[in-house]
């Protein structure tokens, strides 16, 4: 299951169908004015906030696709990895 913002809802699900995949259009409620949280929305939100943690993703320095998703894939790795054992180790932002 894919979950996608408005402004994707077109291109994404048909090109998501016709791969086989299932995405989900996560719409607002017109009544509601100003903030308030989207179903699913914070789930990706988390996961950026995590990456940004790792100081080689913080920008783009890589090349190739390929390093960039070598290094999301470590930095995933190391996320839970520190999930598990439950410990924390001090990342490049505590440095300063």
């Amino acid at each position: 299951m894919t979950w996608v913002d408005t402004g994707f809802k077109n291109q994404f699900t048909e090109h998501a169908a016709t791969l086989g995949g299932n995405a989900e259009v996560v719409h607002r409620d017109p009544e509601t004015r100003g903030f308030h949280i989207l179903k699913r929305r914070w789930v990706i939100e988390r996961t950026f906030g995590w990456l940004m943690l790792h100081r080689r993703l913080a920008r783009d320095y890589e090349t190739l696709p390929a390093s960039s998703e070598a290094m999301i894939h470590i930095a995933m790795i190391d996320n839970a990895s520190k999930r598990i054992t439950d410990e924390s180790t001090p990342t490049w932002r505590g440095t300063y």
